[in-house]
C-alpha cells in the first residue's frame, strides 16, 4: 500500500461544552472512494469544515501528500487541492457556467478577463465529466443535477486531488443518481481521492471502496466495502440495532377534513382531485419534476397561478396567501428546510416561534416567557438535540434542523400537516424519529400529506398513495394493495407485471 493521499490523526474540535470531534482518524488513498457515514450530529460536518479550512482543529494533524498541513482559511484548503461539493449548491444564478467554474480566479489577459480562454477551459472540463450544457449557459437555467456537475467541474478545474461529496444525490432523480455514480467512478479513475458522505446505503455499496463510521464525534470503525455487513454498519452508526423503522399502522382514518377538486396550474400540474381524512397519511409519490411539491405550494396559497376548489370540513376555502392556509389549520414543512423551512442564523427558539408570533404578543411586544415555554415543550417532545434554545439553527445537525422546522408548525396545533420530503438528507436513526413523530400525529387525529420520492417510505407509512407523472394524477394505491413495481411503473409511465408484494429489506429502508 502506498502512502495515503490524505491522513488525519487524532482530530479534536470543541465548541464550548460540545466536543464535536473526539480524536478522529482517517486515511484516503489516491483513486479511492471512502464512504463517510454516521448519524446526524456524529461530526461529519465538523470534519468537512476542518478539511475545507472553515474551522481549525483544536488538536490533531492533517497530512496531505505526506506533508503536515493546517488550513487557515478556505482559500488555503482549495489551493492545496481539497474541494467540497455540498448538498445545497452555492452558486451565482445570474452568471454563466464558465463564470461559476472560475469564480474568484478569472483568467486574465493583461487587465482584461480572457473570456475565450475561460470558455475553452470550461468546455474541456465539462467534457471530462460528460456535461451536456454549454459554458455560456446561465446557472439559473440548469437542473439541480447539472448544478452539481458545475461544482465538480469547478473542483477539477482547480486540479483537486481530494473531492468531498456531501449528500450530493439528496434531490436527484433515479436517472440523475445513476449518472452521478458514473461521474464518481470517473473521478476515481483519474486518481482523485473521494470522500463520499451519504445516508443512503445503496449508494455506499454502489460506489465506495471503503467505509468509515463516525459516532458521537469519534471514528468507531472502518473497513472494505466488499466485506461490509449493512446491519453492522447501522449498529455502528447508531450504537444500537435499528430493526423497526416504520411505526405500526394507526386506527382507520375518520371523516374527510380536506377535499380538493380540479387543482390545476398552467404549466406545472393539472386536474388533481383527492380527499384527506382525519388520522390519515396520504402519500404523494412521483419522480422529480412530477409536480408534487408545486401542488402542495398551491394548497398553502404560495402558487398564485393555481386554480381549483378546496373544502375544509365541508366549507369552501380559497388560500390567497400562506396566512389564510395557516389560519385554516394547514401546516407545511417544505422540502428545502434550509432555504424555506427555517432561518439558519436565528436561534432554535426563534425558529420554533416564527410561524405563530401573534400567540406570544402582549400588545406590541413579544412575551419571551411564552415563547420560551413553547420552545421548551417542543424540544422535549421532539427530542431536539441542542446545547441551548438560543443555539443558532445553523449549528444543529440536519436531522435536528428538520425537527425544529416541524416543531415550528406543531406549535400552532394544526389539523392538516403537509410534509414534503421530511427525511431528505437525514440518517436512519433520525428517520426513525421522524417516522415515529408522524405516527404520533395521526394517532392524535391530525391529517398528514406525505410527499416523498423514497418508495419504501411512502409505501410503508401512507394509508393511500397517489402517484403523479408530468403534473397529472395517474394512479392511486391502497397500502395493502400496493406493489412496488406497479407504483414505479405508474410514476415512470412504464408497464410492469404484477408480483406478490414482498417485505422491504433493511437496505431499502435505510436508503
Amino acid at each position: 500500500m502506498t502512502s495515503p493521499l490524505l491522513r488525519l490523526r487524532g482530530l479534536h474540535k470543541r465548541y464550548g461544552a460540545t466536543h464535536a470531534l473526539r480524536g478522529v482518524d482517517l486515511e484516503l488513498q489516491r483513486g479511492e472512494v471512502l464512504a463517510l457515514v454516521g448519524e446526524n450530529g456524529a461530526g461529519k460536518s465538523t470534519l468537512v469544515k476542518i478539511l475545507t479550512g472553515v474551522v481549525q482543529p483544536d488538536e490533531g494533524t492533517i497530512e496531505l501528500d505526506g506533508q503536515v498541513r493546517r488550513f487557515a482559511h478556505a482559500q488555503a484548503s482549495q489551493a492545496a487541492g481539497i474541494v467540497a461539493v455540498h448538498q445545497e449548491t452555492v452558486m451565482f444564478d445570474e452568471l454563466s457556467v464558465a463564470e461559476n467554474i472560475f469564480i474568484g480566479r478569472h483568467l486574465q489577459r493583461g487587465p482584461f478577463v480572457d473570456w475565450p480562454a475561460m470558455h475553452a477551459q470550461a468546455a474541456q472540463v465539462l467534457a471530462k465529466i460528460g456535461a451536456r450544457f454549454a459554458p455560456a449557459a446561465l446557472v439559473k437555467d440548469l437542473s439541480l443535477a447539472e448544478r452539481h456537475l458545475v461544482e465538480i467541474a469547478r473542483a477539477l478545474s482547480q486540479q483537486a486531488s481530494v473531492v468531498i461529496l456531501d449528500e450530493p444525490t439528496a434531490a436527484l432523480s433515479q436517472q440523475e443518481i445513476r449518472d452521478f455514480y458514473g461521474l464518481v467512478r470517473t473521478l476515481r479513475e483519474q486518481g482523485v481521492g473521494v470522500i463520499f458522505i451519504t445516508h443512503k446505503f445503496d449508494e455506499i455499496f454502489a460506489v465506495a471502496d471503503r467505509w468509515l463510521v463516525l459516532r458521537d464525534g469519534a471514528s468507531v470503525g472502518c473497513g472494505a466495502i466488499a466485506q461490509a455487513d449493512e446491519r453492522e454498519l447501522v449498529k455502528l452508526m447508531a450504537g444500537r440495532a435499528i430493526e423497526q423503522v416504520y411505526p405500526a399502522p394507526a386506527a382507520p382514518p375518520g371523516e374527510v377534513v380536506l377535499r380538493v377538486r380540479g387543482l390545476s396550474h398552467p404549466s406545472e400540474f393539472d386536474g388533481l382531485s383527492f380527499e384527506l381524512r382525519r388520522g390519515e397519511i396520504l402519500g404523494f409519490y412521483g419522480l422529480v419534476g412530477s409536480g408534487r411539491s408545486e401542488a402542495m405550494l398551491a394548497l398553502m396559497g404560495l402558487n398564485a397561478d393555481a386554480r381549483g376548489e378546496f373544502e375544509i370540513d365541508g366549507r369552501r376555502f380559497k388560500p390567497g396567501r400562506a396566512g389564510d392556509a395557516i389560519a385554516a389549520g394547514i401546516a407545511y414543512v417544505p422540502e428545502e428546510r434550509q432555504r424555506q423551512g427555517g432561518i439558519l442564523s436565528f436561534s432554535v427558539q426563534h425558529n420554533i416561534s416564527l410561524a405563530g408570533l401573534s400567540r406570544f404578543a402582549r400588545g406590541p411586544w413579544l412575551s419571551a416567557l411564552r415563547e420560551s415555554a413553547l420552545c421548551g415543550r417542543m424540544i422535549e417532545r421532539l427530542q431536539i438535540k441542542t446545547g441551548s434554545p438560543h443555539t443558532p439553527m445553523a449549528g444543529l445537525s440536519g436531522g435536528n434542523q428538520q425537527k425544529v422546522v416541524i416543531a415550528k408548525w406543531l406549535g400552532l396545533d394544526p389539523r392538516i400537516v403537509i410534509l414534503d420530503e421530511p427525511t431528505k438528507g437525514i440518517d436512519v436513526g433520525a428517520k426513525q424519529a421522524v417516522y415515529q413523530l408522524i405516527g404520533e400525529m395521526v394517532a392524535q387525529g391530525l391529517a398528514v400529506i406525505l410527499v416523498s420520492s423514497e418508495l419504501p417510505e411512502v409505501m410503508n407509512l401512507a394509508h393511500r398513495v397517489i402517484v403523479m407523472r408530468r403534473g397529472r394524477q395517474v394512479a392511486e394505491f391502497a397500502r395493502d394493495g400496493a406493489e412496488a413495481e406497479a407504483v414505479v411503473a405508474a410514476a415512470s409511465g412504464l408497464s410492469a407485471p404484477p408480483r406478490p408484494h414482498a417485505p422491504l429489506e433493511l437496505r431499502e429502508l435505510a436508503a
